[in-house]
């Protein structure tokens, strides 16, 4: 017994050790498990992809939805192997903060309300009096403005209540950089960035809540990624794109505002696809993004590399199911690339 107790206290000592002088792995030991925090905006593909990956590899990923901000926050913290974004970080924060970035999906940023009479795409809006709207200076439904981009729509004679993200938040980065592109009474009074002080209305935590508020306040009108607005059967509006046109959010329309994009030129792949050029272009599209540590445990940024190469090759279903749109073959072999290529 006393040889059994010195060997099991040996064993103890050595395993401390190691994990004493081992490299960062970031929260999950375990080179089976991997553990990811950040944006709301593409998790329920995250869920999915994670659940059929468990199936295929045996590889558990854990991915809460805590928003942009705090997904950025903890992969610079190292609490987790990998962090979500969709407000991408520019070459030189990632420089600094020893990140590595790239795109997993693409979606849309969506306006949805709920007021009565008013379905999906019965209501259009321009970027300027969207942003007016959510600056407060428009406050019925009926204003004149509205009823005039709706001619024969009934409008009700109900306030407009704004909902917004109360956490940091990419899907506010895309929302508010949107409006500071078409109003510059936006830009100059609230900015874009992933939290703002908005002028109005009432705070949701992740798109989720968001989601929950718009459905549960009439005469509401939000902001969320394009699979909550279908999963909460919220109603969407119709936005004047940049070539003319009003249109709805679809995954045809994410893809349009992509098709000009440039990715091999866009360092740390870095790039907005915010009021594209193209008919068919939904106005707020975006990328979402990965982000890990360059002085992560070599194992564990592998592992982080093997599970979205995994969801490259066979989770372009589950995108395309929940409207996401994947990425093009090339962008994923420029992605594979930057995976290969030494660590600056």
């Amino acid at each position: 017994m006393k040889r059994l107790i010195a060997v099991m206290a040996m064993a103890t000592l050595l395993g401390a050790c190691g994990k004493a002088s081992g490299p960062k792995t970031g929260a999950s030991g375990d080179k089976s498990q991997l553990s990811g925090a950040g944006a709301t905006f593409p998790a329920p593909l995250y869920t999915a992809w994670a659940s059929g990956y468990e199936t295929a590899d045996g590889a558990r990923v854990n991915y809460q939805a805590i928003g942009s901000g705090g997904g950025i926050k903890q992969i610079k913290d190292a609490t987790v192997d990998f962090g979500g974004t969709d407000k991408p970080l520019e070459a030189a924060e990632l420089a600094a903060s020893g990140l590595e970035q790239f795109p997993t999906v693409l979606g849309g940023v969506v306006p949805v309300v709920n007021a009565p009479g008013i379905g999906p795409g019965q209501v259009r809006l321009d970027g300027p009096l969207l942003a007016d709207v959510f600056l407060g200076k428009v406050k019925k439904w009926n204003d004149a403005r509205i009823a005039a981009l709706n001619p024969g729509v009934s409008l009700p004679n109900l306030p407009i209540t704004v909902v917004h993200r109360s956490d940091g938040s990419g899907t506010s980065f895309l929302f508010t950089t949107y409006l500071a592109g078409v109003s510059g009474e936006w830009k100059a009074q609230v900015g874009a960035s992933d939290s703002v002080q908005w002028p109005t209305g009432l705070g949701g935590k992740g798109n989720d809540g968001v989601a929950a508020f718009v459905r549960q306040t009439s005469g509401s009108i939000g902001y969320v990624e394009y699979a909550y607005a279908k999963q909460n059967k919220l109603a969407h509006l119709l936005l004047k794109n940049r070539s003319g046109a009003f249109v709805a959010p679809d995954a045809d329309g994410f893809a349009a505002a992509a098709a000009g994009a440039d990715w091999a030129k866009a360092p740390g792949f870095y790039l907005l696809l915010l009021d594209q050029p193209g008919a068919k272009s939904w106005p707020i599209t975006g990328a979402t993004f990965i982000l890990t540590r360059q002085d992560a445990a070599p194992e564990k940024v592998a592992a982080v590399h093997k599970f979205f190469g995994w969801a490259y090759d066979q989770g372009d279903a589950d995108a395309a199911r929940l409207d996401y749109v994947p990425l093009p073959a090339s962008v994923k072999a420029l992605v594979r690339a930057s995976w290969a290529a030494p660590s600056q």
